[in-house]
């Protein structure tokens, strides 16, 4: 596991490639839910989610021949748009491979950035496709299972820690878990009272499953939510879940819709649902727990309006 030692290190290493993100309480969503909330807006990094931290930390820890084989990296989303970005940036060749169920907008930007794409039929069959240009040659660049890579996502938790007002619970989204992994070794470091708590959406609910059988499992995908659509969490993910975070909460795909827009309405926030689910999670530990004072990470913002449209007519139907 990593400690905060290796957090401070990638702070050091990703400053000047990334945006410090502000760290702001919303009077808007604070009305809402009933509670004070403080939001740490990584939609707002740069590529659009704090996927960003991670790749270029990657990229900067390869040597000179791993680069120059080129990358590779499997993603719902937001890490191939980040990899294709920071591996533009550093002129390192990239690969990004994609369900089809992948927004349309992150295929264009990462080819936008001058990455290949390679599209499988889904999730699972992505990751066996990246195993493949992985044995082939190409240097992978995993979303969540690498240590440098949850360092660096930890430095948003880092910023939260250093930039909030007083928190007692704070709320991530979970995917594969490298994010929720560095948030929570950062925050026991720099606030050991407050909670953090996890968040996923029915049908993609790989860290659940992982703490109920006792370690990562394959499990079956269907939520709308690509970018939390691990087909399994890693050892290295779930144990700093199992070891740092108060439990895992799971919410309906309608409810993270509706939470994207909550988000626009209440907090002037356009976010995809990834983010969106952080509110029906945050309404049961209100109801759940007295002078509760919420820290929500809101991880991303990679939706266009059509995609939240559609969603939105989808579940209203």
């Amino acid at each position: 596991m990593i400690g905060i030692e290796d957090v401070e290190a990638a702070a050091g290493v990703i400053l000047g490639h990334v945006v410090r993100t502000p760290t702001v309480t919303s009077p808007g969503l604070s009305e809402l839910l009933g509670a004070p909330v403080t939001a740490k807006l990584e939609l707002l990094q740069r590529t659009g989610s704090f996927k960003a931290r991670g790749a270029v930390a990657k990229l900067l820890s390869l040597t000179e021949a791993e680069r120059a084989a080129g990358v590779v990296a499997v993603s719902g989303g937001n890490h191939g748009i980040g990899l294709a970005v920071m591996a533009g940036a550093l002129h390192v060749k990239a690969t990004v491979v994609m369900p089809r169920s992948a927004p349309e907008r992150a295929v264009e930007v990462a080819e936008s950035a001058g990455a290949t794409v390679r599209l499988a039929d889904d999730m699972a069959g992505a990751f066996a496709l990246t195993d493949q240009l992985r044995a082939e040659g190409s240097t992978l660049v995993h979303p969540f299972d690498d240590p440098a890579v949850i360092a660096a996502q930890g430095t948003v938790g880092l910023e939260l820690a250093e930039d909030a007002g007083e928190l007692t619970d704070v709320l991530v989204s979970i995917g594969g878990g490298g994010l929720i992994s560095g948030v929570a070794t950062a925050l026991r470091a720099k606030r050991p009272g407050v909670r953090i708590w996890g968040v996923e959406t029915e049908g993609a609910e790989a860290m659940s499953a992982a703490l109920a059988a006792g370690g990562p499992v394959a499990v079956e995908l269907s939520s709308i939510v690509s970018t939390l659509s691990a087909p399994a969490v890693s050892e290295l993910t779930y144990q700093h879940v199992r070891e740092m975070v108060e439990d895992v909460l799971v919410v309906p795909d309608s409810e993270a819709v509706q939470g994207v827009l909550d988000l626009a309405g209440h907090a002037k926030l356009w976010a995809e649902p990834a983010a969106g689910c952080l509110l029906p999670a945050a309404r049961r530990i209100i109801a759940e727990r007295e002078d509760v004072k919420l820290g929500l990470v809101v991880c991303g913002g990679n939706a266009t309006p059509a995609d939240v449209m559609a969603w939105a007519d989808r579940f209203r139907g």
